[in-house]
């Protein structure tokens, strides 16, 4: 395992596995007729993985998707067990990697990254002010930065390699990808998700603005993969400290984006050395997350 001074896991280390991918996050190795996915504490931002980590993020990110799978009733989902002393190719693993790892089911994955944008923020905000458009979608006069749209948006991309950018496509571009029936599916579960999701996170006192999902078929049935409803894959904002027109607060990496902002980096690899302070200041607003999503102390 490579670790760095913080204590990081940078890279997951398992010879008697089969190693298939690392992500910008996750490190995929196959067991056969299942998967194990590895969440390490690297940290990505705009598209490119910085060389230090964030102290115990991938088990944040592991319990957080494990408590929205489990809220998420009637969405499928690919997890076969979180217990790695159960599979005994995985022993040797588990003082390393149990709770920021899971065994899933082999799917599909369907090439396309469903976003839905409960608010306008970030790119999506920059094309409205261009466009008055957000992925094709005509919106109305007078939203601000951040202010809630009048519905949730179905607001899709490309999967990008590691180093290069996803890139916003239409519905209609989702459907000359995938197919029609599985565009509308996909869009579909991903509008439903984030509703449920984001009644659920009003209700603990925060505003999830938006969001991205993964879908593939397993058995030919729509599936919800990889991480879901993290601060990785989410923007989570305060309730108490929103204020329409402003950049709220954030309960994720945000806070790394607004430092890289400050440099003089032109956002290519390799990344440049985040400072202590912000580490740890990441590292507290991870486990914010968790605890105020879950109502749950922290204890991993």
């Amino acid at each position: 395992m490579q670790y760095d001074k913080n204590g990081a896991l940078l890279q997951s280390e398992a010879p008697t596995l089969k190693l298939i991918n690392r992500g910008k996050v996750r490190d995929i190795y196959d067991l056969g007729d299942s998967l194990l996915f590895v969440a390490t504490d690297r940290l990505s931002a705009f598209d490119v993985v910085m060389p230090n980590g964030i102290p115990n993020k991938g088990k944040v990110l592991t319990q957080i998707s494990l408590f929205w799978f489990e809220y998420l009733t009637g969405i499928p989902n690919h997890i076969i067990t979180t217990d790695l002393s159960t599979i005994e190719v995985l022993k040797p693993y588990v003082k390393d990697l149990q709770d920021r790892s899971i065994v899933v089911k082999k799917a599909k994955v369907l090439p396309v990254e469903c976003i839905v944008r409960g608010y306008l923020v970030g790119s999506g905000w920059k094309d409205y002010q261009k466009t008055g458009e957000v992925s094709g979608l005509k919106l109305r006069d007078g939203y601000k930065l951040a202010s809630k749209l009048d519905e949730p948006l179905f607001t899709p991309s490309t999967k990008a390699e590691i180093g290069e950018h996803d890139e916003a496509i239409s519905y209609e571009g989702v459907a000359n990808i995938i197919g029609e029936e599985y565009a509308k599916t996909i869009r579909d579960m991903a509008l439903d998700i984030y509703t449920r999701a984001r009644d659920y996170a009003e209700s603990r006192g925060i505003i999830l603005a938006d969001t991205k999902f993964e879908f593939g078929t397993i058995d030919g049935v729509v599936t919800l993969v990889d991480e879901v409803l993290t601060p990785d894959s989410s923007r989570f904002w305060p309730k108490a400290s929103y204020v329409e027109g402003t950049s709220p607060v954030s309960l994720d990496k945000q806070f790394v984006r607004d430092y890289l902002e400050t440099l003089d980096w032109n956002k290519q690899a390799p990344g440049p050395v985040l400072p202590e302070e912000v580490v740890s200041k990441t590292a507290a607003k991870y486990i914010e997350a968790y605890e105020v999503l879950t109502g749950k102390k922290w204890n991993f």
